[in-house]
């Protein structure tokens, strides 16, 4: 049902190109893919893939640091450096559902939740930016070593959708944040 409400909303967003990931409640997209994406419409779902958008490379996986038993869930080290190593060494986007570890990525226990693994797999890439939610606590965007990271995640600690949209513009081949209004 909640894919299906997902679907119903991303497809009457009036954006010509939506470009997802599963996440940590997407369980149907680990247990059944075919099902969850005969759900969604209209949007170009990335599971350890990549494509391009509008001249915009992107790469986008789903995987996390085991968590609470969820869906798409890793143990830590090689298992998840496996899956972080398929992604290319130069990328404009790259969409992940967990953040990198600390990055954007405390809860409010104070604990870091992103993936060790993944942040070395960032330091060894030229990315230009990476969107992720998953630690809802951590929603916001920083530059760090030239890459932009922006936690899109838009609902607080009890998923009430309270944060405002992050809104990137890429110029001359590098990204800037859109002030909001």
């Amino acid at each position: 049902r909640e894919i299906g409400d997902f679907a119903e909303w991303i497809d009457a967003q009036p954006h010509e190109h939506k470009v997802v990931v599963a996440g940590n409640h997407d369980r149907l997209l680990e247990d059944e893919p075919a099902e969850g994406l005969r759900l969604l419409r209209g949007v170009d779902y990335l599971q350890d893939s990549g494509l391009e958008v509008a001249g915009l490379s992107f790469w986008g996986s789903p995987w996390q640091p085991e968590y609470g038993g969820w869906a798409f869930n890793l143990p830590p080290g090689a298992p998840l450096a496996a899956r972080w190593s398929e992604m290319p060494a130069e990328l404009d986007v790259l969409v992940t559902h967990c953040p990198p570890r600390g990055i954007l990525d405390r809860i409010h226990s104070g604990l870091e939740i992103g993936c060790p693994e993944l942040a070395r797999a960032i330091e060894q890439r030229s990315i230009g930016l990476h969107v992720f939610g998953h630690a809802h606590e951590g929603a916001g965007a920083l530059q760090r070593d030239g890459t932009w990271f922006a936690n899109a995640a838009n609902c607080d600690l009890h998923y009430h959708p309270v944060h405002a949209p992050l809104v990137f513009e890429r110029r001359a081949g590098a990204f800037t944040m859109v002030p909001r209004a």
